[in-house]
């Protein structure tokens, strides 16, 4: 009998914020899948579901490339497709861990998309995305009454990004990182910046909080980095 398969939203770093059910999906892997990237060491995801493994817990990094344009690296995921499907078949219980939501900006994403039509059991897990515990951390309603959210990732072409800050009464700018400088001039340009919050690494022991985005835009950020903004 093959194993279950496991995907795990461990939310954006407090452990705490794990919700119980995949607390107990994570007691019931016998392996855990920890993605990390080609360049470190660990896993964030790993870190945070630490606290709730059970003593005799195999754990296997892989490494999911992407290449230009949010492509998958084919070869490399077929390989960690293969290696999960062998664990599965030895009716060993495998769960993915992935910060945040699993459906939301996930590796995790990817990797159901290979093992959907697979004669498989897959169970996904929500998690808690970082935007929702980033407004309950710093106390910044996210919407309200009949605003209108909208969820932008930083790395989008900028003319893409004027257009949908435009539509938007609220704004949630995801994956800011090397672009700081320019998100900060958009922010700037679009009155949205004096309003601005941006945390970094949100629940985590380095965590950062940054208030005045138009005094830090020249300033290194983190990889882990969302702004949550809205219109006067």
């Amino acid at each position: 009998m093959s194993g279950i398969f496991y995907g795990i939203g461990v939310g954006p770093g407090d452990p705490e914020l794990l919700t119980m059910k995949a607390i107990h999906a994570i007691q019931k892997a016998d392996v855990l899948i920890a993605p990390k990237t080609e360049k470190k060491d660990g896993s964030v995801a790993l870190s945070i579901a630490k606290p709730y493994f059970k003593p005799d817990i195999e754990i296997v990094y892989q490494v999911f490339p992407m290449v230009k344009g949010f492509e998958t690296d084919t070869a490399a995921w077929e390989a960690n497709k293969a290696e999960i499907l062998e664990l599965l078949k030895a009716g060993k219980n495998v769960a993915f861990l992935t910060l945040g939501d699993p459906m939301f900006f996930s590796t995790y994403i990817y990797i159901y998309r290979l093992l959907e039509h697979e004669d498989v059991k897959i169970e996904t897990i929500p998690g808690v995305p970082a935007f929702a515990a980033i407004g309950s951390y710093v106390g910044y309603p996210i919407v309200e009454g009949n605003d209108i959210l909208t969820i932008i990732p930083a790395t989008a072409p900028e003319d893409k990004i004027e257009k949908a800050m435009d539509a938007a009464d609220n704004v949630v700018l995801m994956k800011v990182y090397k672009n700081f400088p320019e998100m900060a001039e958009l922010l700037k340009k679009k009155q949205l910046s004096k309003q601005a919050v941006m945390v970094s690494r949100a629940g985590l022991s380095e965590e950062r909080i940054i208030r005045d985005i138009e005094a830090h835009k020249d300033e290194p950020v983190n990889y882990l980095s969302t702004i949550l903004t809205r219109k006067q």
